[in-house]
């Protein structure tokens, strides 16, 4: 077996040293799980006799798998009912519980993926080869899919404030469900050239610039573009708001009701920016070479990477412990199943 996949070689190559061969980095994908362990994972050991960054890492993926599996159930049990569901933001969060989890379920898939197929060295060229195109592609979907619902929730925040008593609930729903079924497969529009040329490994000795380019446009578009919907919708609604306030209670001027509306309203403000400094982490390790030394700094590259995984778990925090609607929907929703629960 050799070890080489995700990973571009000389073309004198000594396949019994991989490390040794590596170059350049693979297409242009960037820095992977699998480049960040790589060096640290020994071949034919348990992992019990792996090193400490291992089991350590090990440990804090199952952590972070069952936290984001509490947050889904939380955000699923509050956003299933009726009550939150009464425009499209219930939708759309509805389908981003169910997407965070999945998240958060592939990552847990690619960690152990990478892990089992470095230990055991007579792992099949055709699973690595399915591994190797499949997983990272997917976890990217349901990754960049849940950063495109919260951008839906907040673009409808912001129609409802414009459209005022305007604004048709009948509507926003029918749009929301059509949203929620075209929006899989225009993220996947983006993602489907890391289906074609994700290898299990190459004989090149240069990236293909083109590759590199669209694959780093396709990041900061899937990164930059729900914050920034999220971020002028939010200013939309504080100013929005305070602009109608403003002419319906004369009493007091613009200054003072844009200053209650973002006392109101600030963690619209506050939300995006977090979730943009969690996902950073993700786009520059994913402009950095696969070909890199990551043993030397092991957690300043891992670190990072498990970083830019926590946007998926604090959707019950960011979206519904905040709201008093929200709370209310599953503090309600909670007591319908612990009535229904058997003792």
């Amino acid at each position: 077996n050799i070890d080489a996949y995700g990973y571009i070689y000389k073309n004198d190559f000594n396949p019994l040293k991989p490390s040794e061969n590596l170059l350049l980095s693979h297409d242009g994908i960037g820095l992977t799980l699998d480049d960040i362990l790589r060096d640290e994972l020994q071949p034919n050991k348990v992992l019990n006799n792996q090193s400490f960054s291992i089991k350590l890492t090990a440990g804090l993926t199952i952590i972070m798998f069952v936290a984001g599996l509490i947050n889904s159930i939380l955000s699923f049990i509050t956003f299933q009912s009726k009550e939150s569901q009464q425009v499209g933001c219930g939708t759309y969060l509805l389908a981003s519980s169910i997407t965070s989890l999945l998240a958060i379920s592939m990552f847990l898939i690619k960690f152990w993926f990478v892990v089992l197929t470095h230990i055991n060295a007579s792992t099949s060229l055709s699973v690595l080869r399915g591994g190797c195109a499949s997983i990272e592609p997917i976890l990217k979907l349901f990754l960049y899919l849940d950063g495109w619902l919260n951008a839906c929730v907040a673009v409808e925040r912001a129609a409802l404030i414009f459209k005022g008593v305007k604004f048709d609930k009948k509507k926003s729903q029918s749009i929301a469900r059509q949203t929620v079924l075209i929006l899989p497969f225009c993220v996947f529009g983006t993602l489907i050239h890391e289906l074609i040329f994700r290898r299990l490994f190459a004989y090149e000795t240069a990236p293909d610039t083109v590759d590199t380019n669209y694959n780093t446009t396709v990041l900061f578009f899937h990164l930059v573009g729900p914050f920034v919907i999220n971020l002028f919708s939010a200013l939309f609604i504080i100013f929005g708001g305070a602009h109608q306030r403003s002419m319906a209670q004369t009493n007091q001027n613009f200054k003072e009701h844009v200053k209650e509306q973002f006392r109101e309203h600030k963690q619209l403000i506050i939300s995006p920016i977090v979730l943009l400094v969690l996902s950073i982490p993700r786009l520059v390790i994913s402009l950095l070479p696969g070909c890199m030394k990551t043993s030397e700094k092991l957690w300043l590259y891992l670190g990072p990477y498990f970083i830019s995984f926590t946007p998926p778990m604090l959707i019950f925090l960011i979206f519904v412990f905040p709201s008093e609607l929200y709370m209310k929907a599953f503090k309600q929703s909670f007591n319908r199943i612990r009535r229904r629960t058997p003792l």
